[in-house]
């Protein structure tokens, strides 16, 4: 496969960071009470990522590994604040439903975990490419979420009514408990099908830290057998 598919695939499949990673669990349990919420939270990070990943990439022989991090934070802080002030100056809707979260994604663990992981160890395009495909993979899984909660919790999907109306919409799927029992779902359907989590899908030789390793678990395993 090319590899900049690869990355692509990778970030929406092999590595989702919510249904494998199990990453940026805050945003996804707050913001998810509609679909439109949860694909504007991923459409937003998913720009900061490929950006992110492209600048830190771009300047990882110039960035001296003690300050690492704080550079990264502040690349970061940078972008985020571009992407806020856009959000609120074009989308004001969107800006007042996700509220602080979108300053939080300045901290996500995805972010950062790529910058170290991957964008600090290889080339601008690839790491470009990598910052599509767990944007998108993000936004999936949020969107997803986000949908079957709206459609459970208020009948609509995407604001559109689609509920017959007859059916009484389980309230308690659009508050706090209703996004742990969502996810809890879907996890427990990915289980069934045998799709396993980094949790349980260790290769000889992980201490299940993916934060640390360049590689994918694909690739891990064909080096160990």
């Amino acid at each position: 496969m090319n590899k900049y598919l690869e990355r692509i695939r990778n970030g929406v499949a092999t590595e989702n960071p919510i249904f494998i990673l199990m990453l940026g669990m805050c945003p996804t349990l707050a913001v998810t009470t509609s679909a439109i919420n949860g694909l504007g939270m991923g459409v937003s990070t998913m720009a900061v990522l490929i950006l992110s990943n492209l600048v830190i990439s771009l300047l990882r022989k110039l960035i001296p590994g003690q300050v690492r991090l704080p550079a990264y934070i502040v690349i970061v802080a940078s972008l985020v604040t571009v992407v806020q002030l856009l959000i609120q100056a074009y989308v004001p809707f969107l800006y007042s439903a996700l509220g602080i979260y979108i300053p939080l994604i300045v901290v996500n663990c995805i972010i950062l975990g790529r910058a170290e992981a991957y964008a600090a160890k290889n080339p601008p395009a690839l790491s470009a490419f990598d910052g599509i495909g767990m944007g998108l993979g993000f936004t999936l899984a949020l969107t997803l979420i986000g949908l079957v909660r709206e459609l459970l919790g208020a009948g609509t999907a995407f604001g559109f009514q689609v509920m017959p109306s007859f059916y009484k919409p389980i309230s308690i799927i659009i508050q706090a408990p209703g996004a742990f029992l969502v996810l809890a779902f879907i996890v427990a359907v990915m289980n069934g099908a045998k799709i396993a989590t980094k949790a349980n899908d260790k290769v000889k030789g992980c201490d299940g830290c993916c934060a640390k390793c360049s590689q994918t678990c694909a690739d891990r395993k064909e080096d160990v057998a």
